[in-house]
This record gives structure tokens, sequence and C-alpha cells, in this order.
């Protein structure tokens, strides 16, 4: 507590320097990379990671030492240089987008690596320190980086921000877009301009080996939790500072620890625990849901035997055997007991001995599902034209799964009938 307190202070000018420059970098990446990530180009920030490489040491040779703004220049250059021949690759030649990112990732990382050595092996007491570049250090922040890469980083976020609209709409349709008269390759210029901004103003924290990952991960780790491009927006970006101020705390708290894989590691965490809590789309969630709709399924397909069973006898409150419902469809009889427990306990069955039958809130229930399962073949054979004798695994499915709205929709379109396809009576609750 007493490190959290004393590192929140920012009295030490190296944390204020750190701490600022990491969240500002990693919220301004995943501003940028929500609109990457919409767009399903998250292969194309790892390639800008890769590609800037050579245009950071062509910015060192031409100023003969680590000027932030000569280096952010050499590789805004060869990052946007990139991001050209990859559209050129795609679109002028028969290799596909993710070929052509790996092929000029692996190129432009190659040139890189060849120039960062020629450069260490040149015996310019200024290169120390440039291979931070490809690993990350956001320790090495001084005053006159984080004014440069803060400058960038706001102007990054003002872009975003005053293209939020324009963006969305490439992102989601693109061809209305065009049909609109907006821009589109110019918009597409401008946001390509701004992903290659956020790689190079990242890189310093993170390198050029992990920058993909802030730039895609709280975009990624945002969709979990919600549909609403806004919220995302926000959710990725507030992610993305968490990261940048949680990695520059942990390295904070334990000076061997760096600070660009730490916010790595925390904002993957973030999306872990999104990917499996989220409340609508988290695995453990959708398992919740998916085997709750598996018991209603089962539970509707046994209520539906009794009703059945009822309608050839012509009396639907008649007791049954295990015998009598596995003759008329086959259930493995521990399922099936399961099952009817469970149909007991919710009020659909009454259980005498080992027979069971209908209570009347389970023979309306079963009604129902009998009901749409013979107007959804009536439907499929009337309207889409399907052959009565294909009909039936589609109903066997709807039938759970049509809402009471959609249901008196169907009737109203199909004018109430009175049999289905094979001549059976659809059951309606005043029969």
């Amino acid at each position: 507590m007493n490190a959290l307190i004393e590192f929140l202070s920012f009295s030490d000018p190296n944390v204020r320097y750190v701490t600022i420059g990491a969240v500002l970098l990693t919220a301004s990446s995943a501003m940028v990379g929500t609109f990457t990530f919409l767009n399903k180009k998250s292969l194309v920030g790892d390639a800008i990671a890769h590609a800037v490489l050579p245009g950071i040491c062509l910015g060192f040779l031409l100023a003969g030492t680590k000027n932030p703004l000569l280096l952010i220049a050499g590789a805004f250059l060869t990052g946007w240089i990139s991001l050209m021949l990859i559209d050129l690759i795609t679109n002028k030649t028969r290799i596909r987008e993710d070929a052509a990112i790996g092929l000029i990732l692996s190129v432009f990382f190659g040139i890189g690596i060849l120039m960062l050595t020629t450069i260490q092996k040149s015996g310019n007491a200024a290169q120390s320190g440039l291979d931070h570049f490809l690993f990350g250090k956001a320790a090495a922040l001084v005053g006159q980086d984080l004014l440069v890469f803060s400058i960038v980083g706001i102007i990054v976020v003002i872009a975003v921000l005053f293209f939020f609209k324009e963006f969305a709409l490439l992102a989601f349709d693109k061809d209305f877009a065009v049909s609109i008269g907006l821009p589109v390759r110019w918009i597409q210029w401008v946001l390509t301009s701004l992903i290659v901004l956020a790689v190079v103003i990242g890189i310093q924290a993170v390198g050029v080996v992990l920058m993909a990952a802030i730039l895609i991960t709280p975009a990624a780790a945002a969709r979990f939790w919600t549909d609403k491009l806004s919220i995302l927006f926000l959710l990725a970006t507030l992610f993305g500072a968490i990261s940048g101020l949680s990695g520059a705390f942990i390295s904070y708290t334990a000076p061997s620890m760096p600070t660009g894989p730490w916010i790595v590691v925390v904002i993957s965490t973030i999306a872990f625990f999104s990917f499996f809590f989220a409340p609508r789309r988290g695995v453990i969630n959708r398992f919740i849901r998916q085997r709750s709709i598996r018991k209603t399924i089962n539970d509707e397909n046994v209520l539906k035997i009794f009703y059945q069973l009822g309608e050839n006898s012509g009396n639907f409150h008649s007791p049954r055997t295990i015998t009598d419902l596995v003759r008329w469809r086959f259930y493995n009889e521990n399922l099936l007991k399961r099952y009817l427990r469970r149909l007991v306990g919710q009020g659909y069955l009454e259980q005498n001995n080992n027979t069971w039958q209908l209570t009347e809130a389970g023979k309306i229930r079963a009604q129902r599902v009998v009901k749409i399962h013979r107007l959804w073949e009536l439907y499929l054979t009337t309207h889409m034209h399907i052959a009565p004798d294909h009909v039936h695994e589609d109903a066997e499915t709807i039938e759970h799964l049509l809402t009471p709205e959609l249901e008196a929709r169907l009737e109203a379109i199909l004018g109430y009938p009175k049999v289905d396809p094979h001549q059976s009576q659809i059951p309606y609750a005043d029969n």
C-alpha cells in the first residue's frame, strides 16, 4: 500500500515520465486499434510495428543521435510505405493479404535488423539504447521524449475523435459511405496514418515485437462486453490506459521487471478475463445459456411426447410409463428419468409410483410446442416451397425458439390454419 501511495504521488520525475508516457501511449494505441480491429486488419499492426524499425535506424543515421522527432519521422515513413506495399501487392497480384503482410513484415524487419547491427558496430556512442525499440523500455523515456510522444499522441487522439463517425461508417458499411459521397479513399489514408503514428509512439513502451498486442488486444477484450461502438471505444481506451498504468506500477515496485512486457501481460489478463467472464459473450455465461437452452429443449420434447400420446388416445392426462415414452421416442432411460423428475419439480407433470401424467400447465406448454412445430412446417411448405418430407427437422429446432410475438405473426401470415402439411390438427389454446 505504501508503494502504491508513493507511486501515485508522482513525486519522482522518472516515475512521472514513465507513467504518463505509458498511459498515453497505450490509450492512444487502443483508440486507433479499435478501428483496426473492427476493420478486421489485426495483422496490419504487427506488420507496421516490424516495418518501422528500418525507419528508426534511418532517422538515427540522418541525425547522428536519438532525436525523437527524426526517429518518429523515419518510423512513420517506412511504416506508411509498408502499408502501401501491402495494398499494392494485394490489389495487383494474386497474393492474399495475409501472405502480403507476412512478406512485408519479414523483409522490412530483416532490413531493420541489418541496419541496427551496422549502427551498433559503427562506434557511435549515441546509438546506445537504440535496440530498446525492439523490445521496448518505457523506463528510458525522458522529458524530451515524453514531450514529443505526448504531442504526437494527443494529435492521434484528437484525429480519432474528429473522424470517429467516418471511421465507424467505414468499419460497418463501406458501400454506404461510398454511396453518400464520402471521400472513402482519403479517410482510409487518414486512418492508415493514425495507425502508423500509434505504432510509432507505442514501440517506445513495448517495442516492435509486442506492439500488435497493445494495438489490438484492448479492442478485442472490450468486444466481449458490449455491442455498442461508443462503449467499445471507451472500454478499449480504458483497458489500454489501465494496462499502461499497471505496467508502470509493477516496474516501479520491482525494478528488475520491464514495463513493456508487463503492459502486455496486464492487457492479456484483462482479455482472458473478458473471454471467460463477460456477461453476454463470455465463455462461462455462454455455456450456462447453452445448458439452459438444452434443458428447455429436452423438457419440451418430453412434454411433446405426452401430448402426442394424448392425441392418439384422446386423453391428455392419462398416466404414462417409461416404456410408453421410450416406445414413442427413443431415450436413454436414466436421462429420461432425470427429465421427468425435473418436470415434476416444475409442476408440468405429476408422478404416481412409476407413472407420470401431464398437469394442466404441462398440457398448455406441450400444446404450444406442438402448435409451433406444425405451423412452421406449414410455413416452410407454403411460403418457402419445401417438400413436406423435408421440413420436420427444421421445425424440431424452431419449436423451442420462437417467441410469442413471432408465434402470433406466424399465425396471422398463415391465416390461423387448422391442419399442417401432414393433415395433423394444429392445436390452439382454446381447442
